[in-house]
């Protein structure tokens, strides 16, 4: 197993963690198969998406706020960041990469984003 840490910056951020999932895979040794990448958070999550257009990321926030707002006067949960823990239910936990010849596979656009909900924190990221 291969771990890493990413710090974010603010309450609710993509980062972009590609190249360090491909520097986990090489350091792993993965020639060819699949590899998963995992956070052991309930608060951020994983995703596959668009890597050229910033304003995608952005967008998906907005949009995530639009459909779980951070405050709601019926959540129950005494942590205040119910909206996180939604959010993160909403994108996941992990994702699945094709590994070949020692690249992972991804399509032109797309990269590998740790999605926070309730940050600014360290996380962590799995692989194996």
């Amino acid at each position: 197993m291969k771990t890493f840490d990413v710090q974010t910056n603010t309450h609710d951020q993509f980062v972009n963690i590609t190249d360090q999932v491909q520097q986990a895979v090489k350091e792993l040794g993965i020639t060819d198969g699949v590899v998963t990448v995992f956070t052991p958070h309930t608060t951020c999550g994983l995703t596959i998406n668009e890597n050229d257009d910033p304003n995608v990321a952005n967008d998906l926030l907005q949009q995530f706020d639009a459909m779980v707002p951070w405050q709601q006067e019926f959540y129950a949960h005494a942590g205040g960041n119910t909206a996180a823990h939604m959010k993160t239910t909403l994108v996941g936990s992990s994702v699945q990469l094709i590994v070949a010849k020692g690249n992972i596979q991804l399509g032109m656009w797309q990269g590998v984003y740790l999605c926070e909900f309730d940050g600014p924190r360290i996380r962590h990221v799995w692989m194996r």
